[in-house]
Order: structure tokens, then sequence, then C-alpha cells
């Protein structure tokens, strides 16, 4: 040891050499330490696995109007024409019925500026048609009167003549019969006398006297023959008068009302003329209405759709697109096909503006910055064409959390982020069922019947 220059025999001063040591060997608290922090760590993310989550459905949208009216629209001229005049400007805001284009004609039909005079000297030419048909069935109407009264008296004394010529029938068939009679005794007689001359009763001259008065009696038998035959004749000549007379009635009837059914017809004829005409007048002085096009509401013109003097348009075609002054504003959110089901007509929605700075926390909506709430009030029914369905909110009334009221600012079309909520639960819950795809949980329905959504809001 020597060699090495130490002097072993020297005294070592062993309390030195502690002291160098204490000071030159690592101390090992830092293990316990970080054990200490790890489970201080442990313990705390054991207590936020047990903090409440609020659920919910994420999905993007455009601010849009809940009614129809308040949604931009566009103003359709009605009529074809040219433009003559533009009465205002892009951006700038009109009243109900302010005029918006003033047009000119541009159909041949139309040309005529005394194009109503004309049709209302056609209308009173028809009027005239017309009064002078009803004129004409009133003097038909009291023709076939007058004919009917005619022919009262003619049927009377025609039939006075059958109910005659009857009679003469009657009596000369009696006076037949009776003259018959006398021939028959005036035969018998005659019989007789014959008999009594052969037996020498009577004598030539009376039996030649008989047989002159039976040749009497045989003649007024012809004659009244005769007779009985001229006053059948009579009979059958008085019921073809009868018959005639019937017959001229009915063809100068059939006549009369053939020229009344032509009368109505003319008159119908004209009504329907002075039908048209008037309601020619009355499309000329609408469309003469019609070369200003008004605003069909009070707004602004957001944009012209046609531009310049002198340019023709079509009937039915858009011209300028207005927005309503003042719309009832709603946000449209399209969500996915699987949680419409989870979503009622009462959810409540955080929505987030685009340029309107905010800060969305989606577990704590109670917390979140610059986001506004909302209700669900419209969700619809079928899919949309991107395949996810459409849903309508609304500002909520009263607003959760203290919140402000929509911006003003807000125009249609501006672009939205929105979180429908549901239930609340816990972080584990919510970790573990986005780690295995679930849906949200479906039990936010009966906690929303029954004042769950209170607890939840609570909470």
């Amino acid at each position: 040891m020597a060699r090495y220059g130490i002097d072993v025999t020297s005294r070592v001063d062993w309390e030195e050499l502690g002291v160098l040591s204490d000071k030159q060997i690592l101390k090992t608290r830092g293990p316990r330490l970080l054990g200490r922090v790890m489970l201080i760590l442990l313990f705390l993310f054991i207590i936020v696995l047990f903090l409440p989550w609020r659920q919910t459905i994420p999905g993007r949208g455009t601010v849009t109007a809940l009614t129809p009216e308040d949604r931009p629209q566009t103003v359709q001229n009605q009529i074809g024409g040219r433009i003559e005049h533009w009465a205002v400007r892009e951006g700038q805001q009109v009243q109900k019925g302010d005029t918006i284009l003033v047009l000119s004609e541009t159909s041949q039909s139309y040309f005529d500026p005394n194009l109503p005079q004309r049709l209302q000297e056609q209308l009173r030419a028809k009027e005239g048609s017309e009064i002078a048909a009803a004129q004409k069935m009133d003097a038909t109407n009291d023709q076939i009167a007058a004919m009917t009264n005619g022919l009262k008296f003619q049927l009377t004394a025609a039939e006075n003549k059958v109910d005659q010529a009857v009679n003469y029938v009657q009596a000369d068939s009696a006076d037949l019969v009776a003259i018959q009679k006398f021939y028959e005794i005036s035969k018998s007689r005659l019989e007789r006398y014959e008999a009594g001359y052969r037996n020498g009763l009577f004598s030539l001259t009376d039996i030649e006297s008989r047989r002159l008065k039976l040749q009497e009696d045989n003649a007024k038998v012809v004659s009244q023959v005769n007779k009985l035959n001229n006053s059948q004749q009579s009979l059958l000549n008085a019921r073809i008068e009868l018959d005639n007379i019937r017959a001229k009635y009915m063809e100068s009837v059939a006549k009369a009302r053939s020229d009344l059914s032509s009368a109505l017809s003319s008159r119908v004829s004209a009504q329907g003329e002075i039908a048209k005409l008037q309601n020619e007048i009355s499309n000329i002085n609408i469309r003469r209405g019609l070369y200003v096009v008004r605003a069909p509401q009070s707004g602004f013109v957001v944009k012209t759709l046609k531009a310049g003097i002198g340019e023709n348009i079509k009937e039915g075609e858009s011209i300028a697109t207005l927005q309503p002054t003042k719309p009832s504003v709603a946000v449209e959110l399209y969500v996915d096909a699987m949680d419409v089901p989870l979503i009622l007509d009462s959810s409540e929605v955080r929505l987030q503006f685009e340029g309107w700075p905010s800060v969305q926390f989606a577990g704590w909506p109670s917390v979140a910055v610059g986001t506004f709430a909302g209700k669900v009030t419209v969700i619809d029914l079928v899919s949309s064409n991107n395949g996810k369905y459409r849903i309508l909110v609304t500002p909520s009334n009263p607003a959760p959390y203290n919140d402000e009221p929509w911006p003003k600012q807000l125009r249609q079309g501006s672009g939205v982020y929105g979180r429908v909520i549901l239930r609340s639960v816990p972080i584990w819950y919510e970790i573990w069922r986005l780690l295995n795809g679930f849906p949200p949980s479906l039990e936010n329905e009966p906690d929303k019947a029954d004042g769950g959504g209170k607890k939840d809001k609570a909470n």
C-alpha cells in the first residue's frame, strides 16, 4: 500500500466519511410521491366516471323560417310582357302592394287601346239579340195561346156538327124503320086484296090501287134508305172535318213551338255570347291591372332575376327574390335516421350559429358559452334527399339556464350546429356506450313524461 502513497497506518476519520456519504447518495422518496399522485389521480378519475353527463344527438343545418310565408320567395308575373320600368333595386325594402316592375303588352290580341269599348259595343248588340229573341218567344207564346183559343171554338162547332149528324142519322134510321113497316103492311094488304079478288070480293081497281100504294111505299123505303145513307155520310164528313181541325191545330202548334224553340235557342246562344263577352271584358280589365307587378308582402328585394329595359318575359316567370320583413325564425337540423326515434316534439336543443363565437360542452350544456336554447317543434315523417331526417327548432320560451334570446342578426341560410339534449347518465355509461357503438338510452321518453327532465336539469 506504500507504493500508492497511502499511509495505512494513518488514522481514518470515520465521522467525516459518514457525512460525505449522506450528501452524495440519492434519497428514495420519489417513488412514494409518484405512487401517491397516481392514487389521487385514480381516485379523481373514478369520481369523474360517476359525474352526470347529458347525452346528445348532433345535427347540422341552416337558419330558416317556421311558416312558409316567412321564407324567401320569388315574385312572378302573371302575364307575359315587355319590361318598361324597374321601380326597385336590390336590397331595397318594399311594402305590400309597392310597385316592383312595369310591363307593356306584347300580345297582338290586346294591342287595340279601345278594345274594351269595342267589346262593350259587341255586348250591347248581343243584348239586343237576346231582347229580340225574348220578344219573339213572347209573340210565339201569344200565337200558341190564340190558336188554342181558336181551336176551342172550332172544335166546339165541329163537335156540334157531329152531334147534329148523329141526330140526323138516328132520325133517318127511325123513319126508315117506320117506312119499312108501312111497306110491309102495304105488302100484306096487297096479298089479302089479291086473295079477295080471286074470291070475287074486290074489284080489279082496288087491286091496282093497292099495287100503286105498294109501289109508293117501296119508293119511300128506297128514298129513306138514301136519306139515311146521306146522313151517315154527313156524320162521317163531320167527324173527318173534326179530325182535320185537330190535325191542322197540331200542325200549327208544332210549327209555333218550333219557332219558339228556335227563339229560345237564339236567346240561349245570345246569353252565352254575352257571358263570353263579359268574361273577356273582365279579363281585359284584370290583365291591364297586371301590367304593374306588385310586392305580395312586405320585405326586402334580395335579388332581381331579370335585368334591363325592353326585355320580354314569359308568363309566370320569376323576376325577383323577396325576403319577408319579420320572419318567425327557426332552425332546420338534419339528424341520422337511427337517432330520430329518440327525439320528442318538446326536446331541448343547444344551438351554435356560424359566425357567433361560442364554446360548446357536449355533456354540460349549462356551462356552454355563446350557445342558444331551442325546442324541437316539427319532426319530418319522411327522410330528405340526403337520407337524414329534418327537425325544426324554435326558440325556447322561457329559455333554460338564463340564456339570451336568439341574435337578431341571424339571416336565413346561415349554418347552424346543434345538439338535441337527451337524459342525464354517468360518464362511465356514456364511455361504455360509445365504445360499444350503442345508441343513446331510450329512457328519455318516460323521464320527460314524469318530469325527469327537470331532475336532469337540476343535476
